[in-house]
Formats: structure tokens, sequence, C-alpha cells
């Protein structure tokens, strides 16, 4: 089996997020790169507060975050944390989500 991985790489690469972050969707708002399934509260936060940092990441695709939520998914929901990916590329969890 051969995987192709050729998604989002170049848009993470463009705002600086380290690739282990990855997920589906890339995104930029207000100066800050935005990965995956995060959500608007999330976001929100993010912009109020302003820390110095690349962004927020929901690496994967976690179970009942935001689009990650419908019938499909039988009302299950898994926790996961969204990271705030700082200027080095490391990262600590911004807000779990239960």
């Amino acid at each position: 089996m051969q995987v192709l991985d050729t998604g989002n790489t170049a848009a993470r690469t463009r705002l600086g997020i380290p690739q282990k972050y990855g997920s589906c969707h890339t995104a930029q708002i207000g100066g800050y790169a935005i990965e995956g399934h995060v959500p608007a509260s999330d976001i929100q936060r993010l912009l109020r507060e302003a820390p110095q940092a690349i962004g927020l990441a929901a690496p994967g695709m976690p179970v009942g975050s935001p689009g990650m939520d419908g019938p499909a998914y039988g009302g299950r929901k898994d926790a996961y944390d969204v990271l705030l990916i700082g200027k080095n590329g490391s990262s600590t969890v911004y807000q779990s989500h239960l």
C-alpha cells in the first residue's frame, strides 16, 4: 500500500504549522494559523487573548469536534485537546474538550 499525503502540506508549511499537528483543514485568521476542527469558541478566545503564537491545532479528526459531530457518529464524542502552537513549534494544551 502506498500513502500520498499531499493535502494541506503546502499551506501548513507556509503558515509555520509543524506537520505533526496536521489535520484536514488549514485556515488563517487575525494573523494566526488554525489547523483542523478547532471550535469557534477557542478561535474567539485566541483572538481576544492574542498570545505570541503560530496558532491553534486540533490534530487528527476527533469525533465530536465541529464538523465531526453529525448523526453518522451516533452522538459519540471523544475527548480531545486543542493545542496552542508556539513560535518555536512546541505546543501546550490550550483547551480540553470532553
